[in-house]
């Protein structure tokens, strides 16, 4: 495409006249002093001096500049930038600043943004390698017992085994969760959103958990007894799967003895909230910010001796955000935590 040139006549115009002044009041006092002066004379070389001036100052600047001004939007042109190529090449010096300068800011941005994604990739990459090697070699390590002669005993045969099998249940669960949030972050994950009583939701939540609740003497309690259903319009087993990762999570950090309490309570009219309470281990207010980032832990050796994919916060948040809901968490330190999250109230029932 031809590109177009916008003129600009500010610096000849300006110089033009300075030049058409200087010479105009030699000319006035060259004419005074020979006692000729003649205005008509005056005004006529004026003009013409203007004239010539303009048209020479206009012709041989906007060559000289326009060549150089081309060349600067040739080499922009091969950064594609649309902002450049859409726009005529102007030969106004202050306007051409002002674009290259919104030019270099807005390629400053998106260079930094740029390298915040390679370090966020770089990150990324050495959380899933550390996360699958650490199964990968428990799993290998007993192969190879095994293979070297330790399957002949029965016993350790079946202890091994079964260790093995444990390996390799964790790096399954890692690759699911792995998927799932690929799925969710590219929104390729289509919610099947029904009406359901989150009550009784939570409930079935609070059965499947039970026996690990138990193994840390852990509770899992409503704040109150419901008496009657609270319906909400979501996907049901998605829900499922986010309460489950908050009480376990709960569960994980929470302190012998303790209480992990759920509440549901009207938000506004079509909006419920649900409240996962415990009086845990808390977290540090500096870690809040980062803990829906995929496999970031607030105590690294803590969290991966109690097991996990280290997903389970970051897939909480992205099945809330498919939902077009939002999370919220309060946490002290020794004191706990509460997470909550809204959902949306079903429109043909009432709570």
């Amino acid at each position: 495409m031809a590109i177009k040139i916008r003129k600009s006549y500010k610096f000849a115009l300006r110089s033009s006249f300075l030049i058409t002044v200087f010479l105009a009041a030699l000319f006035v006092v060259f004419l005074f002093l020979n006692d000729q002066l003649n205005w008509l004379h005056f005004v006529m070389f004026t003009l013409v001096c203007f004239g010539v001036c303009f048209a020479i100052i206009q012709i041989r600047v906007e060559r000289f500049i326009y060549r150089r001004v081309k060349k600067i939007y040739d080499d922009v042109s091969l950064l594609e930038s649309s902002s450049f190529s859409s726009k005529p090449i102007t030969t106004d010096m202050k306007t051409l600043i002002q674009e290259i300068e919104k030019f270099a800011e807005g390629k400053k941005i998106e260079i930094d943004t740029l390298k915040i994604r390679e370090e966020y990739r770089k990150d990324f990459l050495g959380n899933v390698s550390h996360e699958l090697k650490t199964p990968l070699f428990t799993v290998q390590g007993y192969i190879l017992t095994l293979l070297d002669g330790a399957m002949n005993d029965k016993k350790i045969r079946e202890k091994y085994l079964t260790r093995a099998n444990k390996g390799v249940e964790r790096l399954i669960y890692i690759v699911k969760d792995l998927d799932l949030i690929t799925k969710l972050e590219a929104g390729e994950l289509k919610l099947d959103r029904e009406d359901f009583d989150i009550v009784e939701l939570i409930q079935n939540v609070f059965d499947l958990l039970e026996m690990k609740a138990a193994g840390k003497e852990i509770t899992l309690t409503f704040d109150m007894e419901y008496t009657t259903p609270v319906y909400v319009n979501a996907d049901r087993e998605k829900i499922q799967q986010l309460i489950s990762n908050l009480l376990v999570n709960s569960i994980k950090y929470g302190h012998p003895d303790g209480t992990t309490e759920v509440s549901v309570e009207n938000l506004v009219k079509n909006k419920v909230i649900i409240r996962v309470t415990d009086n845990g281990v808390g977290i540090p207010k500096q870690h809040i910010p980062r803990l829906f980032e995929r496999f970031y832990r607030v105590d690294p050796s803590g969290s991966r001796k109690e097991g996990g994919s280290g997903l389970g916060l970051s897939i909480v948040k992205h099945i809330i955000e498919a939902h077009d809901e939002k999370i919220y968490v309060e946490s002290e330190v020794e004191i706990g935590s509460e997470f909550s999250f809204t959902l949306e109230k079903t429109k043909n029932r009432t709570s």
